[in-house]
């Protein structure tokens, strides 16, 4: 019963993690969409988009945080292993907890700080300076993203995801003969 319930909660991250992945990658499509009309505009019209600079900027902040619950999914970061690849089991499982621990800890910090700022921007319609667009529709973003990171990492701990990828493990050479 709880390997069933395990299992429906790991494939709803996944899924929710896919679509923001998805989104993020609409958005990374969307800016060389823009950049290129604006350059194509300026060189045939001599008149570029003047939203440009401000969409862009959004779509990429919106790419970055959207990609974030991927990369945390499938640990795929940046990592400084030096010593957790040379303790064994325990101390290694130890460090992936404290790791753990510290992301959740991290990303619900971030989470209690980008609520306010975006209710901040949502009771008082704030928009972009030149094309007047909006901004809590992008900002609703972060929080989402950051929810769902920190979801995986809980997920991760208790077990629902695996601590790691397979695929990752390293196999050890044996150090009398050399061999796997």
């Amino acid at each position: 019963m709880i390997k069933e319930f395990n299992k429906i909660i790991a494939q709803g991250l996944e899924k929710l993690v896919l679509v923001s992945a998805g989104a993020a990658m609409l958005s990374m499509i969307s800016i060389v969409g823009i950049i290129f009309m604006s350059v194509l505009m300026r060189k045939l019209i001599n008149a570029p988009l003047h939203i440009t600079e401000e969409v862009v900027g959004l779509l990429l902040s919106l790419s970055l945080f959207l990609g974030l619950p991927l990369v945390t999914m499938r640990s795929k970061h940046v990592r400084v292993s030096l010593l957790a690849d040379q303790l064994k089991d325990q101390w290694h499982l130890g460090i992936q907890i404290m790791a753990l621990l510290f992301g959740i800890g991290f990303f619900t910090w971030l989470i209690i700080e980008t609520v306010p700022w975006f209710e901040f921007a949502f009771n008082r319609n704030i928009k972009t300076e030149t094309s007047r667009i909006l901004l809590y529709p992008w900002m609703a973003a972060m929080p989402f993203s950051l929810t769902l990171t920190c979801s995986v990492l809980i997920a991760r701990l208790f077990g629902i995801i695996d601590r790691f990828d397979p695929k990752d493990i390293k196999p050890k050479f044996s150090k009398i003969s050399g061999k796997l």
